[in-house]
């Protein structure tokens, strides 16, 4: 290995473990129990002397008997357990009911059945710099069993750790909010923001054998020290945003109108006129109150 280089990763792989149906091995150990007592019994029956080679027999079988009793184990649905001799990984059961194996193989269960997580709420500046709370609701699951108990130390707090720093990514990345919908922002995009937060944990959980089933935000705030000011911002923006639309109208209904009114030969105005009568029409359209109409009795001009 060259000088610089780092060795590469020791990952564990989930393999099936070689194990046995426990119901066919207890009835094999209550056999041999039942065996060791014959034996017994048969060695110190007969007569006031004991039979050596029967009660030695009857030791050896009843001491195999119950041996064979500590290899039972108990594996619930959606359940699966790590099978290791003397440290060394084995393989995983993942077959459901009463189980055997050698007693000298430890077991060690883990869930693979869905968890549900809400993470708690965090600060996070967003694509502006502006603090924003966030929270996540996480559907996880185990899917390689040598992988999150062998490779890393707490898969648990690991998968809490990866979803504060993936909320964190995602948060940083993108805006809170955006008034003219030109971008894709935190709160008016949650399908699309929550998919590459999906997309984000399952890179972050693969090395700990963890997939994710489905996410989302569940909380989405300005902190408490701006919201007030935030809020007031996104008033005015909405007014500003009213107000271009409702001119862009009002200048559109004046275009009709004066070109209506030239089409149909109603009535010919000069320019000092027609910039009255937009200024007038402008003010009817775009003013917040109802207009008094006064009628011109006189001449046009």
């Amino acid at each position: 290995m060259a000088f610089g280089d780092t060795p590469a990763l020791n990952r564990s792989r989930e393999v099936p473990a070689t194990t046995q149906s426990g119901y066919v091995m207890l009835l094999v150990s209550l056999l041999l129990v039942a065996l060791a007592v014959w034996l017994f019994i048969g060695a110190v029956a007969p007569d006031p002397g004991v039979d050596g080679l029967k009660m030695a027999s009857a030791l050896i079988t009843g001491l195999i008997g119950l041996l064979a009793l500590c290899g039972f184990y108990m594996i619930n649905p959606n359940e699966a357990a790590a099978i290791q001799l003397f440290g060394a990984y084995k393989g995983t059961d993942r077959t459901e009911g009463l189980r055997w194996v050698l007693p000298w193989l430890s077991r060690k269960k883990i869930a693979v059945r869905a968890n549900n997580v809400i993470s708690d709420k965090i600060k996070v500046n967003d694509a502006r710099g502006n603090p924003i709370e966030m929270a996540a609701q996480v559907v996880w699951r185990v899917t390689d069993t040598a992988q999150a108990l062998f490779d890393v130390d707490d898969y648990r707090e690991f998968v809490d750790a990866q979803i504060e720093a993936a909320v964190r990514s995602i948060g940083s990345r993108y805006p809170y909010d955006d008034i003219e919908h030109l971008e894709v922002t935190l709160r008016g995009n949650h399908e699309e923001v929550g998919a590459e937060l999906r997309v984000a944990l399952i890179e972050r959980l693969a090395v700990a054998g963890i997939t994710v089933d489905e996410c989302g935000l569940t909380h989405l705030a300005y902190a408490p020290e701006i919201a007030g000011a935030m809020l007031r911002r996104q008033q005015a923006e909405a007014v500003i945003a009213a107000r271009r639309k409702l001119v862009e109208g009002a200048v559109s209904m004046v275009e009709m109108a004066l070109d209506q009114l030239s089409k149909n030969n109603v009535v010919e105005l000069d320019d000092e006129r027609r910039a009255a009568m937009v200024s007038n029409l402008m003010v009817v359209l775009c003013g917040e109150r109802e207009t008094q109409p006064v009628v011109n009795a006189g001449s046009l001009y």
